[in-house]
């Protein structure tokens, strides 16, 4: 009976088990709702921004500096493409990257390191996260890297500046340094033109680092400039070539030289020596760095005389046609005496010009208050600064004082007591050249003509330049800068170097001039700076430096020869010097 009662008993339902697991079903599925809804609805940013850490990157597009070229489209600096070596030492220990040292060694070898420093770099602190190892390794280096795989070294892209022409040009265009920033010359001057803005973009990139999505322009990139000089590189070349060979030759200690387009102010050339490589930046000295044709400030000697001439004229203290008594050969002035080096008589205007007798010059200045001479040589650009915009350019010194000694009245006539830059010179003579109009001097290309300054008459300034004309000829000083079929307005200068207390035993070797004298078109000044040996003087040392770059140049430009006519007239002029 109980084993049949036992056979028809049903299973009871245990209803509180059931109750509790339903409960806790039911609070599970509410706390998912409940969170879910409180993540997207009420705070949804925390994950987003949790999202965009690890996905959201800013990219930047590089941007090449811009080029520098002269004024026919020869280039004079560009940029190429290299690569950045670098390392993030925490890949580098998380994936046991020193297992393997012959592939540190190799690294080491191709980027012409010690293994020790660069190991030193990346083990220093296992915690850094970046570590430069080699700055502007050329693409085939960068290839070799590459392939040594080693973990957590990286590469990224990068520009070097490149000069083919290299020493040429080298003070004057300049350099970059390793962040491709200006640091001399135009690049510096510049920089700012040049360089540009990289455009960066916020892009959404995937696990493996590729950009699934591009989103907002973080800021908008500038292009960089180009920039076209007024350098012509055909005379460039030549000029310094020229220079060189006289540094060289006379084993002087610097020499520059300055090529002027009479009728715009442009640089044409621009050379100095010593000078150096800026594609080598290894052992780079200061000294050889600088653009003396702008920093270097000289006693400018006799080069000065027909600017003397000129604001006589132009003051009417004295005429053309006049004729100055130089004998006997020296004048004592306050206790002094300066000195011709011969007897020359009775000379014209153009005869103490040719024969640069300095007793002549001293009673042309005398002859006229210290005030007009003064304001003539700051009006003609001595003492302020070109215009040419550069770093570093000198002003040149004059004096200003209120009293003058009749002496140093006498000096300031043969160009001692006031200081004045080989640029300077030229721009002098270039306003001879340009009928009495100075313009303002430029380094860049110019597309119209510029507005000058009328600062001689225009009647002055070609007498004064006809004038010139027999000092390359017969008799005068500087017979070597005389060119065929190319009549030359040019003066010598030789002036002693000032030391404390005096003057030493080092002299400046100086010639400028403007050429061709019937149609003028270049003014140049050379410069050459404690040559050594017997022969110092400017006639002997800077013309023929003038003479081969003045040549060269006025063909180059395809300037035409002097007429038969007009060289008769010149030479009638010149004769009557004599």
């Amino acid at each position: 009976m109980s084993k049949q009662a036992k056979r028809k008993q049903k299973p009871q339902l245990i209803q509180w088990r059931l109750y509790v697991v339903v409960a806790f079903v039911c609070m599970l599925f509410t706390s998912l709702i409940g969170r879910a809804a409180y993540i997207q609805i009420i705070e949804p940013e925390k994950l987003r921004h949790e999202s965009d850490m690890r996905t959201l990157r800013t990219t930047s597009r590089e941007v090449q500096r811009g080029l520098i070229t002269d004024r026919n489209g020869e280039m004079l600096a560009v940029s190429v493409p290299v690569k950045a070596v670098y390392a993030d030492p925490k890949v580098v220990h998380d994936e046991n990257g020193f297992v393997d040292m012959r592939r540190w060694q190799a690294l080491a070898d191709v980027l012409h390191e010690p293994k020790e420093k660069i190991l030193k770099r990346v083990q220093s602190n296992p915690r850094k996260r970046f570590t430069y190892l080699k700055r502007q390794v050329t693409p085939a280096v960068a290839d070799y890297i590459k392939k040594l795989k080693l973990p957590g070294v990286y590469l990224k892209p990068e520009s070097r500046r490149y000069y083919p022409t290299s020493e040429i040009s080298a003070q004057l265009v300049g350099i970059t340094n390793i962040d491709d920033l200006g640091i001399e010359g135009i690049e510096n001057t510049y920089n700012d033109w040049l360089t540009g803005t990289p455009s960066k973009q916020k892009v959404r990139k995937s696990r493996d680092g590729h950009v699934v999505e591009r989103l907002d322009m973080v800021q908008e990139g500038e292009s960089p400039n180009d920039l076209v000089l007024s350098i012509d590189q055909r005379i460039q070349q030549l000029a310094y070539r020229e220079i060189k060979k006289a540094t060289e030759a006379n084993q002087a200690t610097s020499a520059s030289i300055v090529v002027l387009d009479v009728n715009t102010g442009e640089v044409l050339a621009m050379a100095n020596t010593p000078s150096y490589n800026p594609n080598s930046r290894e052992n780079l000295q200061s000294y050889r760095m600088r653009n003396r044709a702008l920093t270097d400030a000289y006693e400018p000697g006799s080069t000065i005389k027909p600017f003397v001439v000129a604001a006589a004229l132009e003051a009417g203290t004295i005429k053309l046609d006049d004729i100055i008594k130089t004998n006997p050969g020296r004048m004592r002035i306050g206790g002094k005496i300066v000195r011709d080096t011969r007897n020359y008589g009775d000379l014209s205007l153009a005869g103490i010009l040719v024969h640069s007798s300095n007793v002549g010059m001293t009673k042309i200045a005398l002859s006229m208050p210290v005030q007009e001479l003064l304001g003539s040589y700051q009006a003609m650009g001595l003492g302020n600064y070109s215009g040419i915009n550069l770093e570093g350019e000198s002003a040149g010194l004059i004096h200003d004082r209120r009293r003058w000694s009749e002496f140093e009245r006498a000096t300031l006539s043969f160009g001692y007591g006031l200081m004045a830059t080989p640029l300077q010179i030229a721009r002098m003579y270039a306003t001879l050249g340009s009928k009495g109009v100075l313009y303002p001097t430029s380094i860049l290309k110019l597309k119209q003509k510029p507005e000058g300054t009328q600062v001689i008459s225009a009647d002055v300034a070609q007498n004064v330049m006809e004038m010139l004309v027999g000092v390359t000829e017969k008799g005068g000083t500087a017979r070597k800068a005389h060119i065929e079929g190319y009549p030359v307005a040019g003066k010598t200068g030789t002036a002693r170097k000032a030391v404390a207390g005096g003057y030493g035993e080092d002299y400046v070797a100086i010639f400028a001039g403007v050429a061709p004298v019937h149609n003028p078109r270049l003014a140049i000044a050379v410069v050459v700076n404690e040559p050594k040996g017997d022969r110092y003087y400017g006639g002997d040392i800077a013309a023929p430096v003038f003479a081969s770059v003045m040549s060269g140049a006025l063909q180059m430009l395809n300037v035409e020869p002097i007429s038969s006519r007009e060289k008769v007239r010149l030479a009638a002029l010149s004769r009557s010097a004599e």
